[in-house]
């Protein structure tokens, strides 16, 4: 399994620290201290673990972009949206949930509400990445919560992305919105548990025309 790079230091430095108080320890105060740095770097080796997993395939498939468990199952007008949270517990890197080109990647700056909080996709700091192929434009919004401090996308406007491959991480409990064109049949629903590449979101409603050909 690999790690996320950007978890090394916070693996590292808490590990380098506890097994030097527990090396050159002198007072209980020092030793419990340097044990505790070790089970933070432990559980930080394990929350920006990177499994790996087999994407989903098949035809007209929109997959999760995250782990976690449905929030929310909404439409609008225009869109179909599915939020998601992550506890400290879910893997925290995000995928592309179709196969498109990257049209834009935007950062916007906002509160850390607690990511289950209704408000939180709407005021607080977030990356929007717009993901566009022939079907429409599927957005996918990274949203910070009252621990997690920083997300980070790995895509770049014009960026060419296949069903699956990695488009950024979160660090620490966070929420993931997924937009989606109207023409989408859902497949999930709240409380459904979820795997980034794996699980099905949704699948595009093909309309077949049956052409008359006129005599």
């Amino acid at each position: 399994m690999q790690i996320v790079k950007e978890g090394y230091p916070f693996i590292v430095i808490p590990f380098i620290l506890g097994l030097a108080l527990l090396i050159t320890g002198w007072s209980r105060i020092s030793i419990a201290t340097g044990i505790l740095c070790i089970l933070i770097s432990l559980f930080c080796l394990y929350f920006f673990r990177d499994p790996e997993v087999e994407i989903t395939k098949g035809d007209n498939l929109i997959l999760s972009p995250c782990n976690g468990t449905v929030l929310e199952v909404s439409e609008n007008e225009t869109e179909k949206v599915i939020r998601v949270f992550l506890s400290v517990l879910d893997v925290h890197l995000q995928r592309s949930p179709v196969s498109g080109r990257v049209v834009n990647v935007e950062y916007k700056p906002g509160k850390f509400l607690k990511a289950m909080e209704s408000q939180a996709h709407v005021v607080n700091e977030q990356n929007v990445i717009t993901i566009e192929n022939k079907t429409g434009r599927y957005i996918v919004k990274q949203i910070a919560g009252i621990l997690a401090r920083r997300c980070v996308s790995w895509v770049k406007s014009g960026d060419v992305l296949k069903t699956g491959d990695k488009i950024g991480v979160i660090k620490f409990s966070s929420q993931v919105d997924l937009h989606m064109p109207k023409n989408t049949d859902i497949k999930i629903k709240q409380g459904d548990k979820v795997v980034s590449g794996v699980t099905v979101f949704a699948t595009l409603e093909v309309v077949s025309t049956n052409m008359v050909k006129e005599v």
